[in-house]
């Protein structure tokens, strides 16, 4: 069993090849990247002689079509909407498998990128996704796409709860990266970088499709502050979220539900932080004059401040998660709720968003490698991490001491 991984040497693509190689059952990693002492770097840290590197450039087409070819499954860790398509788009014409951990779903396009991508004369973003889907279901090909952390356990648990309902009504995701509270007393807005920050304050600022009285309405970014206290695993925070893009397949496959919104947990405090920078103009995208020089007002932003969020030595992360999920069982109303905390390896160097985003990647690769996973075209991790496989992926995150609770709850 081989498996081919794009951005594997990035942060989270280098981890769900550190996962892969340990398993005796794979018999080849291969990580591409076009930057080499990266690469260098990736092979050192994992010491392993299955890990194969490719410097390659993803645009050359052909040379990595026929890198495909030697191998059986792919994961895709690109940062890029742009390239995250390019590869699809050659998984469908060289029949490979993927599992994808980009923040989309290839089969309904965000319209902020689609610009960006290269979409046939004539054709609508959902026709291009559509196209997609359609190819790939002929070709035969399986695309995971949003799998790892939000998108990915937060689709893959709530899915779960509404299958165990006789009637849905409303579902909430809550997850987050934060630094752990003494971290965050050291840093702006209470916050260190888990993943890049421009991606970050993007998510800030996009208008957020949800559902709300049965209709998908467009919701504005960063709204609906929430307060909540975390009480599991014998933690008792208090922890605050609001409403951020972070599943965008949902909407589109659970039309059931009345009510759903995905949310972005952080520590008390940074929310207002964020929303008075917006108000000051200092998350808009759009250039200004600045002294006779134009500038971006977020990309200013942005190399100001995330030297500064930068984790000091000795500081980790901490992911968490609780997501709820209103409904009906046996004519009686019930709530479901799943919680998660977990915190960095410090022993192996892995930052807790890169566990709880590479080892979901990793094991669902797996899934595929072992052709468990039998739906075809662009799968959401909701409509295949499913029924007796739920069970073994949760199984396997467990063993990376990955732990999701699961409470249910009557409503009197």
């Amino acid at each position: 069993m081989r498996v081919l991984i794009f951005g594997g040497a990035g942060m989270m693509g280098s981890v769900v090849a550190w996962d892969l190689a340990k398993d005796k059952g794979i018999e080849a990693v291969g990580i591409v990247d076009k930057r080499q002492e990266a690469l260098e770097k990736t092979k050192k840290w994992i010491a392993n002689e299955k890990v194969m590197a490719y410097a390659a450039d993803i645009n050359d087409s052909d040379s990595i079509i026929n890198l495909m070819k030697k191998y059986e499954v792919g994961v895709i860790a690109l940062p890029t909407w742009k390239a995250s398509y390019k590869v699809v788009e050659m998984a469908i014409e060289t029949g490979m498998d993927m599992v994808n951990m980009l923040e989309e779903y290839h089969r309904r396009p965000d319209a902020t990128e689609g610009k960006a991508l290269e979409i046939p004369r004539g054709m609508s973003l959902d026709e291009y996704g559509e196209s997609l889907h359609n190819r790939a279901v002929d070709a035969g090909v399986a695309l995971v796409d949003g799998m790892g952390f939000a998108p990915g356990l937060t689709n893959v648990t709530l899915a779960e709860g509404i299958r165990k309902m006789d009637k849905v009504e409303k579902a909430t995701a809550r997850a987050g990266g934060i630094p752990s509270k003494e971290a965050s007393k050291n840093h702006p807005l209470g916050y260190t970088v888990t993943w890049a920050f421009w991606h970050v304050l993007r998510e800030y600022t996009l208008s957020v499709k949800i559902r709300k009285d049965g209709r998908v309405v467009e919701a504005d970014p960063i709204s609906d502050l929430e307060k909540f206290r975390f009480n599991q695993f014998g933690k008792d925070e208090e922890l605050e979220c609001v409403t951020t893009p972070g599943m965008p397949s949902f909407i589109y496959t659970r039309p059931q539900l009345t009510d759903f919104a995905e949310k972005t947990i952080r520590w008390p405090g940074h929310w207002q932080g964020i929303q008075t920078l917006k108000e000051c103009g200092m998350l808009d995208l759009a250039p200004v004059d600045f002294k006779g020089v134009r500038i971006s007002p977020r990309e200013f932003l942005s190399s100001l401040i995330t030297p500064r969020l930068q984790p000091l030595k000795g500081e980790t992360d901490i992911c968490v998660m609780y997501n709820t999920l209103i409904g009906e069982k046996d004519k009686k109303k019930m709530k479901i709720e799943y919680f998660m905390w977990d915190e960095a390896d410090t022993k192996n160097g892995i930052s807790s968003m890169a566990r709880v985003t590479g080892f979901p990647v990793a094991i669902t690769a797996k899934f595929l490698l072992q052709k468990k996973i039998k739906e075809k075209g662009i799968v959401p991790p909701e409509d295949c991490i499913k029924d007796q496989l739920y069970q073994e992926f949760m199984q396997e995150l467990k063993k990376r001491n990955i732990i999701i609770r699961e409470v249910s709850t009557p409503i009197p």
